[in-house]
């Protein structure tokens, strides 16, 4: 009975996992199916069966959305925020992470504790604040569709830190950064050539979670009446539904294509990781 007992725990133990691994598997495929099929497919559901599941398949509403007037300018617009903002991202916190960890490491909580804060601050209420601030003092801020790349830093913040600061804990900063200043290496030769190769993991992965919330971010465009991709599709969704529902699941697959592609990189980047040096 023993002997029966531990096999039957050892199988539960097996196909325990691979249970889990399913149900999650159907918890979010099935969304996306259900989404496929309500921008493709011209058939009402109440009209379903086996006859009709395969008929009145169509593309059209995304040729549609592709032919609107607005959707590769606002497309266009949130292409560049991202990269503005990837580009402040970095700028900001991979020099005050690298600095906390080198020169303030007991300050590491209180640091973290600052970068969850967009969490706390709803988005509404962030841009609300800061807009009746800015409107009398320095409208032409505004008035810039960059206006929103700043915003966007904040809000990604809870995210780029914590991939930065992972990759910074991976590897070893103090020793490389002793070693290249024995060596006769400036700081700026350091990082290029010690530290950011080594982080190159997690700057790709923290590149990718800024452009995210950029791509998807609605409230605080709105809220400021800037033309973004989002805001585009969200009005485009009210005028046709079917084609906004294939342009939400468009933007969806692109970005599962990103977060591919960064997932390829960043193992081809661990492989190829520096562990010495030249300066």
């Amino acid at each position: 009975m023993a002997a029966i007992s531990g096999r039957v725990k050892a199988y539960l133990g097996r196909i325990g996992p691979t249970l889990v691994l399913l149900a999650a598997a159907v918890f979010f495929i099935a969304p996306i199916l259900s989404t496929a099929r309500a921008a493709f497919h011209k058939v009402p559901t109440i009209l379903l069966d086996r006859h009709t599941w395969f008929k009145k398949w169509s593309f059209e509403g995304i040729r549609r959305a592709f032919k609107e007037d607005f959707f590769w300018p606002t497309l266009s617009l949130s292409l560049k925020l991202a990269l503005v903002t990837v580009l402040i991202t970095m700028a900001l916190l991979v020099p005050t992470a690298l600095f906390v960890h080198l020169k303030l490491p007991k300050a590491r909580a209180l640091v973290e504790f600052l970068t969850v804060l967009p969490y706390i601050v709803p988005p509404i209420a962030l841009v609300a604040g800061v807009a009746a601030f800015f409107r009398p003092n320095a409208r032409w801020f505004l008035n810039s569709d960059f206006a929103l790349a700043p915003f966007y830093v904040v809000m990604a913040m809870p995210f780029t830190y914590r991939a930065i600061d992972a990759g910074i804990k991976a590897i070893d900063v103090r020793t490389l950064v002793d070693a290249s200043r024995s060596l006769g290496g400036t700081w700026a030769t350091t990082l290029r050539k010690a530290l950011l190769p080594n982080m190159a993991s997690s700057l790709l992965s923290s590149a990718f979670l800024t452009a995210t919330v950029v791509l998807g971010e609605f409230t605080i465009a709105s809220t400021l009446a800037k033309n973004t991709f989002a805001t585009f599709s969200f009005e485009y969704f009210g005028r046709d539904p079917q084609g906004g529902i294939g342009l939400a699941l468009l933007t969806l697959v692109a970005t599962t294509a990103l977060l591919g592609m960064m997932t390829l990189l960043t193992r081809t980047k661990s492989r190829k990781a520096m562990t010495v040096t030249r300066f």
